[in-house]
């Protein structure tokens, strides 16, 4: 019985933490009015999840303000570029597509292609900006490089993402605002780790 009221305890103290980190980022991403918070907020979120797997004990609110205001500028600067692309990727794409002619048909092909390797740069990006002090061209590189060196690994990542994402959406919708984040993270964190002690002897800087 006490092994049961302990498991149940441990369960529900990692539950409250990591609705407590969403609402975080939550709160945090609006009061940046999304533009401005929405990345460092990010970031710092993945910041706390990457001391938990490091099973570190730390102050959540402490972290996630320590790291929120540390990386302000440079997320912001790092992540809006990376949006950019994603927006100028999409544009391209659709203009291709609807133009109708094959020969603009089959230049989209080559803008999805683009547009796969650049989901794999979104995947890895906080994991690597949470880990290693790099120089800033070098958060683009590395998640590529880690991604397509890790195939199986970054296929596992975003279909365990997108079935989670696709299941609680149609039976429980309400829970992704209250972990979708924090869950999210988790699981990007997680995976990223397992590749992490290679590149740091490349590397060799953590934060």
């Amino acid at each position: 019985m006490k092994g049961f009221v302990n498991g149940y305890y441990r369960i529900s103290l990692w539950v409250s933490l990591f609705a407590y980190l969403n609402l975080l980022w939550v709160v945090f991403s609006i009061a940046g009015v999304g533009v401005f918070g929405f990345m460092p907020a990010t970031a710092a979120m993945f910041a706390v999840i990457r001391k938990w797997i490091m099973k570190e004990e730390v102050a959540v609110f402490k972290t996630f303000w320590g790291y929120f205001k540390k990386d302000f500028v440079k997320v912001n600067i790092l992540g809006y570029i990376i949006i950019a692309v994603g927006y100028l990727l999409y544009i391209e794409f659709r203009i291709l597509w609807s133009s109708g002619e094959t020969i603009y048909l089959i230049a989209s092909f080559g803008v999805f292609a683009l547009f796969i390797l650049y989901t794999i740069v979104l995947v890895y990006f906080f994991p690597i900006f949470s880990h290693f002090e790099l120089k800033k061209v070098n958060y683009f590189k590395w998640p590529f490089i880690i991604g397509i060196v890790h195939p199986i690994l970054t296929i596992f990542l975003i279909i365990t993402l997108s079935v989670l994402y696709y299941m609680t959406f149609i039976t429980i919708p309400a829970l992704l605002f209250f972990f979708g984040g924090s869950v999210t993270a988790y699981i990007l964190t997680w995976g990223a780790f397992k590749t992490f002690p290679k590149y740091e002897k490349v590397e060799g800087r953590t934060i």
